[in-house]
Formats: structure tokens, C-alpha cells, sequence
């Protein structure tokens, strides 16, 4: 009998600990998670133009598909990666950051470069020639996946970054989790938002009541303006977090210059503040970071459309385009 107690007090033990394993790791997520705000943002506002054009009941599916490939690219292959890198090469994890940092930059540059000076976009005329919906679906399934997965190595390392564990198995399930909510998250948000212009659609048509009515051609007017709003604010938070990692990572490698002049700054405007000093410290290091990040993005442009790109053109054998 006394050995059937010691071993129940055993389990109890070990289910102690798990439970608190459990929670570490989902604290620790949750801590991660909220550091892949700007690409997260960003990766929901993107994915919706990937349904654009094809048949309401084609949306659903696509997205399904384009899922699959997030949980794939997170979990089969860059995972055990950023293990391996964090455990056995650490030095390379500062640097891989600020290479995504970088990107996050570009990109979010680009954008803004963009919209002040419209150039044409030969991948949408490429689309547009494209007369197969069949064939077109997998392309466009195909280049979804390999911009998740530029995203999805940004989202994994930041947040490996960001974790704090005791060990690698705890890492692991730290990231793993991170990655599934994140997915979930993002591919979930990308569902409602392609399918809530056929529910505004479906109530403008069918509702019973006047209201009901309304409120559908509402929300169908209202969807353009939702996923123009998103954009805008994956942009700015794609800087944000670019120029932020940026910053960081020069400071990780001895560099103090922008990292300690923003904090001054920070700490300059807010001291005058009593209530909300801490909002203000926050909003003003956020929008520095976002300059800082913009001016880098704006400077990355011709490296990449010029040299870069065509670099990888030629060795991957691929015909360059205009961005």
C-alpha cells in the first residue's frame, strides 16, 4: 500500500510538473507571439490577394491550401533549424535576424515607394495572361507558400529570440505552439476577411428586416476600406519591427549609436509627462524605430531590384522582372 502512495505522489509530482511546463510555455508563447505583431499584421493583410479573381467557392480552399504550406514551412523545416542554430550556433541568430529585419524593411519601403511613384507590376500582367483557373490556382498557391515562408523564418526567429526557456525540448513546443497560433491566427483572420463581403452580399439579398439589408450593403461597401486600412498598417508595423530589429541587433553587436541616441530621446519627450510617461516613451521609440527603418528600406531598394535580384535570376536560371 505504501508503495501504491509513493507511486501516486510520483505522478502527482510529474503531473505538477507538467502543468507548469504547460504554462511555461504557454507564457512564453504568448511573450513570443506578441513580438511577430508587425509581420503577423502584415502576412494577413497580403494573403487576401491571393484569392482575388477566382470564384467565391474557390476562396475557402485556397486558403486552406496556402495553411497546409504555412504549417509545413513552420513546423517540418524551420523549426528544427532555428534549434539547431540556437543551440549549436547562437552567434548566427543576431544576424539572421537583421537579414529579416532588412527584408521587413525593403518590403515595407517598397510599398510606400510604390504608391508615391506607381510603376507597372509584370507579375499581375503574368497573371492576367494566364486563361487556365486551374493553372493559375497553383501558382498562385505556389508563390503564397514561398512568401509564407519568408514571413513564417521571420515570425520563427523573432520569437526564438524572444524566448526565454530552461532547455531545448522546452524551446521546441515554445515555437512549435507559437507557430500553430500564429498560423491559425493569420489564416483564420484571412478566411473571415475574403468571405465577409459574400456574407454583407448574402444579407443585403436576403435579410428579412430593412436593417438587416442595410447593414449587409454596409459591409460589403465597408470590406475595400477594411483591407486598405490593413495594408496601411502592415506597412507601418513592418518598419516598426524592421527598424526596431535593426536597432537591436546593432546594439547585440556592439553598436550603441541609434540605440541609445532613440532611448534618450525617448526618455527626453516623456520626462516632462507625468501620466502616460511610459505611452509616450513607447510611441516615440516605435516611431524612431520606423524611421530608422524606413530610411534603411529606401537605401535597400536599388541594392536588391538591381544587384540582388538579378544575382539570384542568374543562379537560380530565372528571368529578372521589375518589382
Amino acid at each position: 500500500m505504501s508503495g501504491l502512495l509513493a507511486l501516486l505522489d510520483d505522478v502527482a509530482a510529474i503531473a505538477k510538473v507538467a502543468a507548469t511546463s504547460v504554462d511555461d510555455v504557454a507564457a512564453a508563447a504568448a511573450k513570443a507571439g506578441s513580438k511577430t505583431a508587425g509581420v503577423i499584421i502584415d502576412d494577413a493583410a497580403v494573403t487576401p490577394k491571393y484569392v482575388q479573381g477566382f470564384a467565391p467557392a474557390r476562396e475557402l480552399p485556397i486558403i486552406w491550401r496556402i495553411a497546409r504550406g504555412s504549417f509545413f514551412n513552420k513546423l517540418v523545416i524551420l523549426l528544427p533549424v532555428a534549434l539547431l542554430l540556437a543551440n549549436f550556433a547562437p552567434w548566427m541568430v543576431t544576424p539572421l535576424l537583421m537579414l529579416g529585419g532588412s527584408y521587413l524593411c525593403f518590403e515595407g519601403a517598397e510599398k510606400i515607394f510604390h504608391t508615391l511613384f506607381p510603376h507597372a507590376d509584370k507579375h499581375v500582367a503574368a497573371d492576367m495572361s494566364v486563361k487556365d483557373p486551374g493553372h493559375l490556382e497553383e501558382e498562385k498557391v505556389k508563390g503564397a507558400i514561398k512568401t509564407d515562408f519568408i514571413l513564417s523564418a521571420e515570425i520563427m526567429t523573432i520569437s526564438l529570440a524572444a524566448i526565454e526557456a530552461p532547455n531545448i525540448w522546452m524551446q521546441g513546443a515554445t515555437l512549435a505552439l507559437v507557430g500553430i497560433i500564429v498560423t491559425i491566427a493569420v489564416y483564420g483572420s484571412v478566411g473571415l476577411i475574403v468571405k465577409m463581403d459574400d456574407v454583407g452580399l448574402f444579407m443585403a439579398k436576403n435579410a428579412r428586416t430593412g436593417a438587416g439589408r442595410t447593414f449587409g450593403r454596409g459591409l460589403v461597401k465597408f470590406m475595400p476600406v477594411l483591407l486598405k486600412v490593413l495594408s496601411v498598417v502592415g506597412t507601418a508595423a513592418m518598419l516598426w519591427v524592421g527598424g526596431s530589429i535593426m536597432v537591436h541587433g546593432l546594439h547585440d553587436l556592439g553598436l550603441d549609436v541609434p540605440y541609445d541616441q532613440i532611448k534618450q530621446l525617448a526618455a527626453a519627450v516623456a520626462g516632462g509627462i507625468e501620466s502616460g510617461a511610459g505611452a509616450v516613451k513607447w510611441a516615440v521609440t516605435a516611431l524612431s524605430d520606423g524611421l530608422l527603418g524606413l530610411g534603411w528600406g529606401l537605401l535597400l531598394i536599388p541594392i536588391v531590384t538591381r544587384v540582388v535580384g538579378p544575382a539570384i535570376a542568374v543562379v537560380t536560371g530565372q528571368k529578372t522582372t521589375d518589382h
